[in-house]
């Protein structure tokens, strides 16, 4: 293939890429908002998707950001593309600060007493999903299914990470609609008008071509 990598990407370089992309964060967000401005259709509608795919960022559905993401694309009409571009909002540089800023709104708001740390919430995850793996395998094994860890995950974190997620998840969602639609149309206006300025250049090209044959 012509836009194949003359050397692949082993599963380290996949990896680091994940937690911190090549160029840094700053060069991949700019990556993102050119792919954005650059999809052909309504503005309206891309500005929908990448609302859209923010607002799934600040839900503790981490598996399932994309496919999410598309679901609620669609139920908004908006663009597909875009909605996977907003996910990218979701990064390990902002995840944290969600996750706490989510767990701690979502105990204030269900009168839950206590106020739980980044370390605490990411051992809270890695217990579940250990007990998870457990659980699953116990399926082809003698040994018994316990639900004791993932009972207490489910009401002291990921309940409140959900509830208290919801605020948060449509205030920046909004705001990124209401960047991205003013950011779409210019382009889309300027991509346009270039469009519009080589017609006109090849038509009078032309002309003058014609003139000069008679």
């Amino acid at each position: 293939m012509v836009f194949r990598r003359r050397k692949p990407r082993t599963l380290t370089e996949w990896g680091r890429e994940l937690v911190y992309p090549k160029g840094g964060f700053r060069r991949a967000i700019q990556y993102v908002m050119h792919r954005m401005r650059r999809l052909p259709d309504e503005p309206e509608r891309v500005a929908r998707g990448f609302a859209a795919g923010v607002f799934i960022s600040f839900t503790p559905f981490f598996g399932f950001h994309l496919m999410g993401s598309l679901v609620l694309a669609w139920v908004m009409r908006g663009n597909f593309l875009a909605a996977l571009l907003g996910t990218f909002v979701g990064n390990p540089l902002t995840t944290p600060i969600v996750a706490i800023t989510s767990v701690g709104l979502g105990h204030w708001l269900l009168g839950m007493p206590g106020a739980l740390d980044l370390r605490e919430i990411g051992d809270a995850f890695a217990n579940a999903g250990t007990q998870l793996w457990f659980n699953a395998c116990a399926l082809f094994t003698p040994d018994v299914m316990h639900w004791n860890r993932l009972r207490e995950f489910f009401w002291e974190i990921y309940f409140p990470y959900m509830i208290g997620g919801l605020f948060p998840g449509i205030v920046v969602s909004g705001i990124f609609y209401y960047l991205t639609l003013p950011l779409v149309r210019a382009y889309q206006k300027l991509r346009a008008a270039k469009a519009e300025e080589r017609v006109q250049k090849r038509r009078a090209h032309a002309s003058s071509r014609d003139i000069g044959q008679d």
